[in-house]
């Protein structure tokens, strides 16, 4: 339990890392002189480098595992958290936010990995259903408290107590997470081959749009827009706006344990997602045309698009099906590189859409958004209902989806029945 509650501070310290910028952008932006196209722009950078880092996890965590890979990135955050609370302008601001980018790209793929290396695949669903929600917290903090904290303290000393409880936590991972078993004489291939084993696997073909989409359009909207849209359509101050964020926070974290329950009701992570895809989708498109007119509505919306919406761990429970235990390394990350690549995207067009439209009104800006939104994902998961449910082999297991070229691989250690701390995640 002890590496499990580890691995989920890691994960809360990414969550707030990828949101903090929501709450601290009235303060920060004018210190730095950012405009609002700036700060989408710094949202991006974090992202993209996110997104970027997850070729070196995927390499290292099935070559060194996931100890010293997540303690590693985990000082790259510290430092560029550091930086950010020294930075004086774009440039400086921009190179800080994709150093924290990039510390945090393993933060959950590591608890995924275990989960996947030590636990059969029906509990991974549960698992990293169980992390992504309680990792959640990481909005929560980030939204009202952190309005309150940076109103009190400002957003430097914020940006420096960060930096501190981030280098703790990689001390504690150092200390307390033990590597899965090493696989006997895994394939050794170059980090690039293996993603390209991964990515022409023609089953997750159909599960790419819905995994580029359904994350970014919910974290654009919790990160960089849910602030600006509740002060300037609905005229919320800056407590309201924490309340407002509040809900939708503690909403995500809700959904995202919830997952876990429905899809063992369900016994398919493919159905639970697609419906939770298409509610979040609707719940999108519901409140860019009917959310300017009413303060609750649009906070209910907001509400049931960040329970809905958190359908991540479910995505990566059903593309889980089809990795070999020898690539799950680099399949996780695989699948965390569009997840992030498109909240990268989504927020960069979001940035020129801003500056394209400069002259509407805010609630005419925010509807066309929101509502660009829910039609990107609707369209999206409308691709995902094609997608196979699980290998044309039987479930995923000991026997490898896809012919893999050379000796045919182990299979997945099983889950430890001695003591040791990794199975006790």
């Amino acid at each position: 339990m002890t590496p499990f509650l580890v691995l989920v501070l890691a994960y809360t310290i990414s969550q707030f890392d990828r949101g903090f910028l929501a709450m601290v952008a009235p303060d920060l932006g004018p210190d730095l002189g950012l405009a609002p196209s700036d700060l989408a722009l710094l949202s991006a950078v974090w992202f993209l480098a996110f997104a970027a880092g997850q070729v070196p996890t995927g390499l290292l965590l099935d070559r060194i595992g996931p100890r010293r890979t997540v303690a590693g990135f985990l000082v790259l955050a510290a430092l560029g958290a550091a930086a950010l609370g020294l930075a004086q302008g774009f440039v400086g601001a921009a190179a800080a936010m994709a150093l924290i980018g990039l510390g945090c790209a393993p933060a959950l793929m590591g608890g995924l990995y275990l989960f996947g290396r030590v636990y059969p695949p029906e509990r991974f669903a549960m698992l990293s259903s169980l992390m992504i929600g309680l990792g959640t917290a990481g909005d929560l903090l980030g939204s009202t408290p952190l309005a309150l904290a940076s109103h009190a303290l400002g957003w430097r000393a914020i940006l420096a107590g960060l930096s501190v409880v981030t280098l703790a936590t990689a001390g504690l991972v150092l200390w307390l997470i033990e590597d899965p078993p090493r696989l006997a004489d895994p394939p050794r291939a170059s980090v690039w081959r293996g993603f390209s084993e991964v990515a022409r696997m023609r089953a997750l073909w159909p599960i790419l749009p819905v995994v580029f989409v359904s994350y970014a359009v919910v974290i654009a909207t919790r990160s960089l827009w849910v602030g600006a849209y509740l002060g300037g359509v609905h005229g919320l101050d800056a407590l309201q706006r924490g309340n407002g964020t509040l809900a939708m926070s503690a909403a995500m974290a809700a959904g995202a344990v919830g997952y876990g329950p429905l899809e063992r009701l369900a016994r398919d992570p493919k159905r639970t997602a697609l419906a939770g895809c298409l509610v979040t989708g609707l719940a999108l498109a519901g409140l860019g045309l009917f959310g300017a007119g009413s303060t609750t509505l649009a906070v209910a919306l907001l509400a049931l698009i960040g329970a809905a919406g958190l359908s991540y761990g479910i995505l990566m429970a059903h593309a889980r099906r089809f990795f070999p235990a020898h690539l799950l390394g680099r399949g996780v990350a695989f699948m965390n590189i569009v997840f992030m690549g498109g909240a990268a995207a989504v927020q960069g067009l979001s940035a020129l859409f801003v500056l394209g439209t400069g002259g509407l009104a805010p609630d005419a800006l925010y509807g066309r958004l929101f509502l660009a939104y829910g039609l990107a994902l609707m369209a999206a998961t409308a691709v995902y209902a094609f997608a196979p449910r699980e290998p044309v082999y039987g479930r995923a297991g000991p026997v490898d989806p896809v012919p893999v070229p050379g000796p045919t691989p182990p299979p997945p250690a099983s889950a430890p029945a001695g003591p040791g701390r990794a199975g006790r995640a």
